[in-house]
This record gives structure tokens, sequence and C-alpha cells, in this order.
């Protein structure tokens, strides 16, 4: 714009020279002078002009450079969207992977927890059996030698007195009642379902999707177990099944009886990763950010550390809040 201010008003002093010049001079006044300057403006007009063109071609040069930086940025542009949705996805899909690995390998410790509770009836089974065997062996020994039941009477109690009236029931192989009036064949059974019998068959439910029914019997082992280990596994299979049928308020809860009431458990790293989880599908990101820099915190070297370590770097969030 300076340039052709400046050639506008250059051309206007030449113009008003070639036109004021004539006039102060008679026409019969025309002299060398007068040709020499009248041939100083001409070259001055062929000296505009000639800037004029050069500019116009540097300006569209200009205009060119500018267009294919504008281009060059929108090629740039449109490649970077495109390595960032390719990062996003492939994150994604790390994020998938590791879910499953996790869950295969959470499989894999139900296994073997379940094996090492088979071992264990299996051990029981067994004493109960070598208890059962050295029993047999003392009344067989009791039958092969009658001569040593006390008073010399065989089938006689210790301490029964010859001729004395046997007690009722006694002999008959009916078992005496009890202070109630009720033989222990008539007395009521306990409610009280067994631990692991319990505990492995809402292991089996849930491992085949039966939802509701392995919800009522994990509900069962913390009603009646409050204390044992096992009510906060089950909690935590609580609160997987509500998080996989999406009530992740509910999850919530179940995962924060595991971390509040059995922070020694197994699965408790666990437990707070998810509740993290849950808490981002809740829109609640504050929250589920801090629960996953806590896991982090309190079991660095877990895989369920790890796993959050990934969900925070995919989210773009620092895994140490800043100071």
């Amino acid at each position: 714009m300076k340039t052709r201010a400046l050639r506008n008003r250059i051309l206007a002093v030449a113009v008003a020279a070639a036109l004021l010049i004539p006039a102060a001079v008679p026409a019969h006044a025309v002299s060398k002078e007068m040709v020499q300057l009248e041939t100083q403006v001409q070259q001055l007009l062929d000296m505009v002009q000639r800037l004029q063109s050069t500019l116009d071609t540097k300006f569209a040069v200009m205009q060119n450079l500018a267009q294919q930086t504008a281009d060059q940025a929108t090629q740039m542009t449109a490649t970077v969207k495109a390595m960032q949705d390719k990062l996003d996805a492939q994150t994604q899909a790390e994020n998938g992977k590791v879910d499953t690995v996790s869950g295969q390998v959470q499989s894999l410790n139900d296994s073997v927890d379940e094996l090492k509770t088979r071992i264990a009836k299996l051990d029981q089974s067994i004493q109960a059996l070598q208890s059962q065997l050295q029993q047999m062996q003392s009344q067989m020994q009791n039958q092969a030698n009658p001569a040593a039941t006390p008073s010399g009477v065989p089938g006689a109690a210790p301490g029964a007195v010859p001729g004395a009236t046997p007690a009722p029931g006694a002999g008959s192989g009916t078992p005496p009642a009890d202070q109630t009036g009720m033989t222990p064949a008539q007395a009521p059974v306990s409610q009280t379902p067994p631990l692991q019998e319990t505990y492995q068959a809402a292991l089996r439910d849930f491992n085949a999707g039966r939802y509701p029914l392995a919800s009522s019997e994990f509900g069962d082992v913390v009603h009646y177990y409050p204390l044992d280990d096992l009510a906060g596994t089950s909690e935590f299979y609580l609160g997987e099944i509500a998080y996989q049928q999406q009530h992740y308020d509910e999850a919530v809860n179940d995962y924060n009886a595991v971390i509040e009431g059995f922070s020694g458990n197994a699965k408790a790293p666990a437990a707070e990763l998810h509740k993290g989880y849950a808490l981002l599908a809740l829109d609640k990101r504050q929250a589920g950010i801090q629960e996953l820099r806590a896991l982090i915190k309190r079991h660095p070297q877990t895989p369920e550390a790890g796993a959050a370590r990934r969900k925070l770097n995919g989210m773009g969030v620092r895994i140490n809040a800043a100071r």
C-alpha cells in the first residue's frame, strides 16, 4: 500500500509538471531545456510504469506463496488429526486387551482358589476316613477281646453295674433324648449354610453368568460369615455383578465394602480399580481420577496399578497430582 501511494504521488507530480511547464512558457519560446524536461518527465513516467509492473509481479508471487503455505497447513492439520485418531483407536484397543487379560487372570485366580478349597475339603475327608478307620479298628479289637470290657459283661457300658436297669434308650439302638425330650435325630437342623460350599457354588454361578443366583449366594456368605475373608471376596463379586448390570452406584458401594472393611483382601486392588471405572462411568471424572491415583499409591506394584496408569495416560491425565 505504501509503494502504491508513492507511485501515485510520483505520477501526479510528473503529470503536474508536464501540464504546468508548457503553460508557463510561450509556444514560440520552446527551447532545448524544454525538450530535455519533457524527456525527463517521459523517462519518469516509464520508471513509474516499470515499478508498477514489478510490484504487481512480486505481489502475485507473494499471494501464490501464501496460498501454498495455507494448503500445507491444512494438509498438516489433517495429517495430525489422522494420527491422533489412529493413536486413540490403538489406545482403546490396548485398553480392551488389558481388560480381557485382567479378566482371564481373575478367572485363573478364582480357579486356583477353588482348587485350594477342594484340596482342603479332600484333606478333611481323609481325616474323617482315618478317624472312622480308627474307630472300626477299636471296635474290632473290643469284639475280638470281650473279656477286656468292664465288669466282664460283653457290651456293657463302662462303669455299668450288673443287674442295674439300663437307661432309657440304652442298648436298644435308640439315642437318648435330651432335656427337651427330643432325640438328636429329632433336633432342629441349623439353617446356617456351609461357608465353603456356598462360596464355591456362588463362584461357579458367577462364572456361568447366572448373576441372580450368584448374587443370592454371595449375599448369604456376607450375611452369615461377615468377619470371614471370603465375605470380602463375596462383596467384590457383588460389585462385579452390579457393574456388569450397569448399576454403578451399587457397584461403588460394594467395592467400598471391600476397600474399607477388608483392606488386606486379595481383591482389594481390583475393587479399587473397578471403583474408579464405575465413578468414571457415572461421569464423576475427578472422583474416578482420584481413586485411580490412590490405587497407584497404595498398591504400586500390582497389575491393577498398571491398568490404572494406562487408563490415566489414555485420558491425558497426569498420574501424580500437581503440587
